[in-house]
């Protein structure tokens, strides 16, 4: 199995390293490194213009937002919605496995 390499940077300044297993279908991982860049960068613009959000805020809006996506896809629901829980899964085990380096703030 092929991992993606991806560092985020939080606004305290601290790094997070993440190596997360790709699903053995991905089409383009330099696409999705990209695009969780986007993500990341649409929700930091967003805390910024309206103003500071709640860690849970903003983790149930990215679930909603996940569970939409997957309920666009045409085809079995049962499926779509399986193949969403198991990406999640896999990244939050990956992302226990982050490297941190550098100031640590915030609250959980």
């Amino acid at each position: 199995m092929k991992n993606l390499p991806y560092r985020a940077t939080t606004a305290t300044g601290s790094n997070l390293d993440f190596e997360f297993p790709l699903h053995r279908d991905t089409g383009d991982p330099v696409r999705v490194g990209q695009m969780i860049s986007a993500m990341l960068e649409a929700i930091d613009r967003e805390i910024a213009l309206v103003g500071d959000a709640s860690n849970g805020d903003v983790l149930q809006a990215v679930a909603m937002t996940l569970a939409i996506r997957a309920r666009m896809i045409h085809g079995s629901q049962d499926i779509a919605a399986r193949m969403a829980a198991e990406l999640v899964q896999t990244a939050i085990i990956a992302a226990e496995d982050a490297a941190v380096s550098g100031p640590q703030a915030g609250h959980a």
